[in-house]
């Protein structure tokens, strides 16, 4: 067994390698160009399919050398690059290409199993999971390196969720909107509430310090909402820029008593000794762009978030409503197909 057989790398390892975005290392797992599996919720690349790439791209790159060396002179390297398929010619890349790969983007439990359902569902699809926060899921919907994207994102002018984000960040484009869950979030509180934590306000005061979310989530932009509209600035308050990247570390952070109070869902309070207050009801809500290739994807989706053996999988859950899961919220028209 060599070196590369022992070795695998996370994401973010090979973001660092490459010197590029961690997005972009989805871009390129998404497309095959790199192959990658899953273990929980992470995936992870091996160092010899890693290595296998590096190869692919010197031979590529050495070939469109030699091809342009012998090109005459009123031929430009642009008009004559091979096509891409050829990156995808080895033995490993040729598996992963009888599946399309999907991207489900957003942070909760649930899209972890509706992923799994769409694979087991039907062979057509390979589902990768970026667990990434609700703004920055539909930014990664619009830049193409996303497929199925969820949104909790509160409006503190509506009072309402999702939509004002939505049409603002999709504006121009073709979508569906879907109802996924309806879910309580509120405060994570030590034993008792011995700071009696009842409002939003109450995080302003003296002797309160709280654990924040980080940038782009929808609990992030809950709480930044509820301050403006409390006229709160944000960086008056005693723990503001102390961040963790989900619902349990928030959680385990004021259990371990690091902070007096968090912001997060239910179903993480208790897993960890603290109390929870429930302070609003969050609509959950996933996004899909239309597209005239993506249309078997878009039935799959529907069909399984509105099949009774889904809804079963998913009735344990604690503090999640799933009576209006699978209700088409927005669904624009068709794309108009380009004419040949």
């Amino acid at each position: 067994m060599t070196i590369h057989d022992e070795v695998s790398y996370t994401t973010e390892d090979l973001a660092d390698l490459l010197q590029v975005s961690k997005l972009t290392v989805y871009d390129l797992i998404k497309k095959g160009e790199i192959v990658a599996y899953r273990v929980g919720r992470q995936m992870r690349i091996e160092a010899s399919d890693f290595e296998a790439y590096k190869d692919r791209m010197k031979v590529m790159k050495n070939r469109t050398s030699k091809q342009n060396d012998s090109l005459p002179p009123q031929v430009t390297p642009e008009t004559s690059n091979p096509p891409l398929v050829e990156l995808h010619s080895s033995p490993t890349s040729v598996e992963v290409h009888a599946h399309q790969q999907i991207i489900v983007s957003g942070q909760d439990v649930v899209l972890d199993l509706l992923a799994n359902a769409i694979t087991e569902t039907t062979a057509a699809y390979r589902t990768l999971r970026s667990h990434t926060g609700s703004l920055n899921s539909l930014l990664a919907l619009v830049q193409g390196e996303a497929d199925l994207v969820s949104v909790h994102l509160f409006d503190g002018d509506t009072g309402s969720y999702n939509m004002p984000y939505i049409r603002r960040i999709l504006n121009g484009r073709d979508y569906t909107v879907v109802n996924l869950f309806i879910r309580s979030s509120g405060f994570y509180v030590q034993p008792g509430n011995p700071k009696n934590l009842t409002s939003w306000r109450d995080l302003n005061r003296n002797d309160v310090k709280i654990i924040n979310r980080e940038l782009g989530s929808g609990i992030r932009v809950l709480m930044d909402e509820r301050l403006r509209l409390e006229g709160i600035v944000p960086k008056t308050i005693s723990g503001y820029d102390q961040i963790e990247q989900n619902h349990l570390a928030v959680a385990s952070k004021v259990a371990a008593g690091d902070a007096d109070v968090g912001v997060g869902i239910e179903s993480a309070a208790h897993l960890v000794n603290v109390d929870y207050i429930p302070m609003t009801t969050e609509q959950y809500d996933l996004v899909i762009l239309k597209r005239a290739d993506n249309v078997p994807l878009r039935k799959t989706i529907l069909e399984i978030l509105q099949s009774e053996a889904f809804q079963k999988e998913l009735s344990t859950i604690k503090g999640y409503d799933f009576s209006k899961m699978g209700q088409v919220l927005v669904d624009t028209p068709e794309p108009t197909p380009l004419l040949p």
